[in-house]
């Protein structure tokens, strides 16, 4: 079977399809990707080089479709010569979100074409308008309307979709969800397991946590609104002044993945400029390789994430099959894996004191959150484990490389992974 793969971030959320199909040798993987000092075994990586020409003075909302328009020429440009040298995929996997896949059914005709459907964006009930101090701006829903350009063209091309939560299925319109299936990429349960840590923390600056020791743990890809950093580093400031012997350690980078930057400086310049925090006991370690954050994350009390209702981050789920104390807001999709008092921990987005609240709560009764732990592995083992979610993805691609839409393999991912009562429940507010 021949396969391509696309996705601008190499590898993405194919990190562990990639691998598998390319261990078959009866298998040629080919994935297309911006340049990146990553390589998989077997895996043929195209790089991706465009240049875009300028703007053509278009409308300032549909900045976003002309960049996704050169994008997907580039990529476009890239199949062409693939096919000219005799690679024809018998499936394409892609990640339409940038435009990669816009122009894929141009160039190969009749291919199936799985992607993956990450978020489609809504005026109401998700992560826009969140904020119930935010206005209302007209200029605003039209953007957002948009916006989801790219989103529809892609949606109409491709044959099958996935998309990793039942909330983020929800925020696609009603004509597409009966070809997509909530399938998650899949969470290594079996690297990723329960360990207390035996030995001190040791810090740069010479102290020494013993294992136990009051450390919360704070992880996002980048310090910002989005993932609630602003909140956060205001409970930890009441944290600092209640909990003397607390430590805080924070990942991310100071950069913007989701939020609009602010002007001439960063979110975490401008937080720590309002906020009074302690630093000898709060840890910024930025960017931090993923053992290491896995290490980190073994010593940890209390994880605290927090998000506005957009796209759920894999920090969260491999915090909890290490066994963690997860503390999440109280938004979709977090309340589809976590159930408040049962396997986590919930609170209110907007409000520091509670987030320092129920942080302290935890930390006063490490036994009564000992079930907790164990009930967030379950989670995860039962619904998220790489070891039965990765053999749905790929006989998922065998359909599809077959010529079967719509696959028969969705009915054994809807049977594996039902939807919990939370992430049933109707959005409010919702519109189209």
């Amino acid at each position: 079977m021949r396969i391509l793969l696309l996705h601008p971030n190499f590898p993405g959320q194919y990190r562990h399809i990639a691998r598998h199909l390319a261990a078959d040798p009866k298998n040629e993987v080919v994935f297309l990707c911006n340049p990146k000092p990553v390589e998989i075994p077997k895996v043929r990586k195209v790089e991706v080089h465009y240049v875009r020409v300028g703007t053509s003075g278009a409308h300032e909302h549909l900045q976003d479709f002309e960049e996704a328009a050169y994008r997907g020429q580039a990529i476009a440009r890239t199949c062409l010569n693939l096919k000219a040298q005799g690679f024809v995929p018998d499936v394409i996997c892609a990640h339409p979100g940038w435009g990669d896949a816009l122009f894929l059914k141009d160039v190969f005709p009749g291919v199936p074409l799985l992607n993956y459907c990450e978020f489609y964006y809504r005026a109401f009930g998700a992560d826009a308008h969140f904020d119930p101090r935010q206005s209302v701006d007209m200029n605003n829903l039209w953007r957002i309307r948009l916006k989801n350009a790219n989103n529809i063209l892609n949606l109409e091309a491709c044959d099958w979709g996935i998309t990793p939560t039942f909330w983020q299925h929800r925020q696609h319109p009603s004509e597409f969800l009966n070809k997509i299936s909530v399938l998650h990429e899949g969470i290594d349960t079996d690297a990723l397991q329960p360990s207390a840590p035996k030995e001190p923390l040791a810090l740069a600056s010479g102290v020494r946590l013993a294992p136990g020791d009051e450390i919360v743990t704070y992880v996002a890809r980048n310090l910002e609104p989005y993932r609630g950093f602003p909140n956060f580093m205001k409970a930890v400031e009441i944290l600092n002044r209640t909990r003397p012997n607390c430590h805080i350690f924070i990942i991310g980078n100071d950069g913007a993945s989701y939020s609009k930057p602010p002007k001439d400086t960063t979110f975490k310049k401008l937080v720590m400029s309002r906020t009074k925090t302690d630093p000898k006991r709060v840890h910024f370690l930025g960017y931090l390789p993923y053992n290491q954050m896995v290490s980190l994350l073994r010593y940890s009390r209390v994880h605290v994430y927090l998000t506005v209702p957009f796209v759920l981050s894999w920090s969260m789920l491999e915090a909890m099959a290490l066994g963690g104390l997860v503390l999440g807001s109280d938004t979709p999709p977090v309340r589809e894996i976590i159930e408040d008092g049962k396997n986590g921990l919930l609170v209110d987005f907007f409000s520091p004191e509670k987030i320092a609240g129920r942080v302290a709560e935890a930390l006063d009764h490490p036994k009564d959150m000992e079930p907790l732990r164990a009930a967030a592995r379950r989670t995860i083992e039962d619904r998220y484990a790489l070891k039965n979610l990765l053999p749905l993805h790929i006989a998922l691609v065998q359909d599809l490389a077959a010529r079967k839409v719509p696959p028969p393999t969705h009915e054994k991912i809807l049977a594996l992974t039902p939807p919990s009562p939370a992430s049933l429940n109707p959005l409010k507010n919702q519109t189209r």
